[in-house]
């Protein structure tokens, strides 16, 4: 079973830039995709950002061009480096293996994200 962690949230002005980590342990991460989701307040939780085995990105439209996935397969971290923040960015953000509909794993508490404007 893998453990995930959220770091990295806190409190930016609108256009500022915050970077998340995720810490996984327990298992081979190095196998697996990872990805970042968000839930705001009243909101299904949604998936951002992922990122594949060989390392290929995808991101939701919301996103684009503005985040960033990435990861260390040595360090078993993920990490989303978010550029430009809005205020709709605040969320609640998890990690999680989006291969299977709802994680493959059990959620870690999440890092709260809140962007000021």
């Amino acid at each position: 079973q893998v453990q995930l962690v959220e770091s990295g949230g806190g409190l930016v002005q609108a256009g500022g830039s915050l970077r998340l980590s995720c810490a996984a342990s327990g298992s081979i991460f190095s196998s697996y995709v990872m990805g970042w989701y968000r839930q705001a307040p009243g909101k299904q939780r949604e998936l951002v950002a992922r990122i594949t085995v060989g390392g290929t990105t995808i991101y939701a439209d919301s996103v684009r061009g503005r985040f960033t996935i990435s990861r260390d397969n040595a360090k078993n971290t993920v990490y989303l480096q978010m550029n430009s923040l809005k205020a709709e960015d605040t969320a609640v953000y998890y990690c999680n293996d989006p291969s299977y509909v709802g994680g493959r794993w059990g959620w870690g508490q999440g890092t709260q994200v809140t962007v000021s404007s």
